[in-house]
């Protein structure tokens, strides 16, 4: 199993992503849980992953004041989940940073959500384009002392160039070769993902939607072990 793959156990039930982990149990080990499986009875299910040696990736994209922050960010250290996203705001990092420092938890920068374009950020009142707020971001996060960033794999080779050799990045988007880009508009192949500088690619319906999710997990993973 490639860690470097994870499963996006975007369902709406416990029950569902269980079946779905046993379903695919020999080609993955990492897996996110995000707002529709949270508020389903997720972060009981993600302590249970953890408790039987999986790794867990909670996407909660946390934006708030610096001590709400702070004291989530230190519960969810206690939880022993491998990745925690939060919006890549300055202060909000800080404060992360801060609460987490001495933990194994790695905290990732939300820069700009992959189903934005160019049209939804200048909507959202952001005078610049996707590409440079994901690189402002980018950088506020590295100096904010962040484990990592999540970015469209299309911005994946700039990002790395601004936060070194050693900061996560972690990719959401990722659809195969012919695959139905959905409600994502900056996407790329498992491979050139890679290639670019991801160092974790976050997969969804092309395997939780496949009718052999098995496969479909298969299928990617051997495509990421030429990289």
């Amino acid at each position: 199993m490639d860690p470097r793959l994870i499963v996006a156990l975007d369902v709406p039930t416990v029950a569902e992503a269980e079946r779905l982990v046993a379903r695919i149990d020999r080609e993955a080990v990492f897996f996110k849980i995000g707002y529709q499986l949270a508020f389903a009875g997720g972060l009981e299910l993600a302590r249970d992953l953890k408790a039987s040696g999986r790794s867990v990736f909670l996407d909660m994209k946390l934006l708030d004041i610096d001590n709400t922050i702070a004291k989530g960010v230190e519960n969810v250290v206690r939880m022993g989940v491998d990745m925690l996203t939060l919006h890549a705001y300055p202060k909000a990092m800080r404060a992360a940073v801060e609460a987490a420092r001495g933990s194994d938890l790695c905290l990732l920068g939300v820069t700009v959500l992959t189903s934005m374009d160019a049209a939804d950020v200048a909507e959202a009142g952001y005078a610049m384009s996707p590409e440079e707020l994901v690189k402002r971001r980018a950088a506020q996060a590295r100096e904010a002392g962040m484990g990592g960033i999540v970015c469209s794999a299309a911005e994946a080779a700039q990002v790395r160039a601004i936060v070194g050799p050693d900061m996560a990045i972690v990719t959401p988007g990722i659809r195969p070769s012919g695959a139905d880009h959905g409600d994502q508009k900056r996407v790329m192949t498992p491979a050139l993902a890679l290639s670019a500088g991801a160092t974790h690619l976050v997969v969804g319906r092309p395997i939780t939607a496949a009718t052999d999710p098995a496969a479909a997990a298969r299928a990617i993973r051997l495509e990421m072990a030429d990289i």
